[in-house]
């Protein structure tokens, strides 16, 4: 009987180490990997990059501590993107989308519409939800709309209602008539600058445009404009603006400063020479995405089941010292509203 007892006292000692050495291992916090990959290096996908990484640190996944992120960046020369440089972005996009399809991460952030494009169907075949940022038109993504996605993917949007955005620059320049655009042939630009031409007219404005190649200076086009009418310059999304150092802005600046021809810009951030920035806060819609990243990944959300997420209102910064220059007066109503440019 003591031998039994003394068996079963021994038995549920160890039983009780076991339970005390593995309820630790057992309660040890998964830690989520995720992938992230973009084109092209740029400012605002920095933003978009910092905002997603504090949304999901605000939400406990913490870098170091229950998350490793794996950052590719695919370098790729716009100024140059003829044709066989173009097949060969895709094929190291479809490379880098082989690679990650196979390491079984987590989730997967695509920054920009060609990673987005390009990137997501391999990854999301082989069961792995994307989350896209930093997208300016979804559907050229490959979105069923604005607001759905598709299958396996979700994600927010840079998109901003361009008919508000040009009732700002009315109200801003109500005895303005014309608007100058000087763009590139970016799928991107291509698209904005076209929705800013078909909106114009209902904003009372007309909207004169000149395409011009990644690798031309400004001037000539923008010189062009002027002589046609131009009273005021708008800045599209395109990346031909941040090229050689932020040459064509650079351009613009001088023009703006001997014509007195004030210039605005659709792209939230700042550069040289605008008065006004209009558009959205590529950080603000990085934060977007770690929400969404947070449901698929703690809730077990299906991304689909998830809206693509955008910032509802126009954000506008002001630089008052650009106004003051050029001895500009705008409504104190949209002042208001402006964040000033440090």
């Amino acid at each position: 009987m003591r031998v039994d007892l003394k068996r079963t006292l021994t038995a549920l000692a160890v039983l009780m180490m076991f339970l005390w050495i593995a309820e630790p291992l057992g309660a040890q916090e998964k830690t989520y990997r995720i992938e992230v990959m973009q084109v092209v290096a740029m400012a605002p996908f920095q933003n978009a990059y910092d905002g997603f990484v504090q949304e999901l640190k605000k939400n406990g996944l913490v870098q170091g501590k229950n998350l490793t992120i794996n950052r590719t960046v695919i370098d790729f020369d716009v100024e140059k993107a003829g044709l066989w440089k173009k097949v060969g972005l895709l094929m190291r996009i479809r490379s880098e989308s082989s690679r990650i399809a196979d390491t079984k991460p987590d989730l997967v952030l695509t920054i920009g519409t060609p990673a987005t494009k390009y990137a997501k169907d391999k990854i999301i075949s082989a069961g792995i939800p994307v989350v896209f940022t930093g997208v300016a038109f979804p559907e050229t993504a490959g979105c069923k709309s604005l607001t759905e996605a598709g299958p396996g993917f979700t994600g927010s949007t840079v998109y901003m209602n361009v008919k508000d955005a040009l009732s700002i620059v009315k109200y801003a320049f109500p005895s303005v008539k014309t608007v100058g655009i000087v763009h590139s042939d970016e799928e991107t630009a291509m698209q904005h600058v076209n929705e800013i031409r078909t909106e114009s007219a209902g904003a009372g404005l007309q909207a004169l445009t000149r395409q011009v190649d990644k690798n031309d200076h400004l001037k000539p086009a923008a010189e062009e404009l002027i002589a046609q009418g131009a009273e005021v310059f708008i800045v599209p999304l395109d990346a031909y603006y941040g090229l050689r150092n932020y040459e064509a802005w650079n351009e613009l600046d001088e023009l703006i400063e001997t014509q007195k021809i004030p210039a605005l810009s659709f792209v939230y951030d700042r550069t040289p020479g605008a008065v006004l920035y209009l558009g959205s806060d590529y950080g603000y819609v990085g934060t977007l995405s770690g929400q969404q990243a947070v449901k698929i990944l703690k809730d077990g959300a299906a991304p689909e089941s998830l809206p693509i997420m955008r910032q509802q209102d126009l954000h506008i910064m002001v630089d008052v010292k650009r106004m003051q220059a050029l001895n500009i007066q705008i409504p104190i109503q949209v002042l208001q509203i402006a964040k000033p440019v440090q």
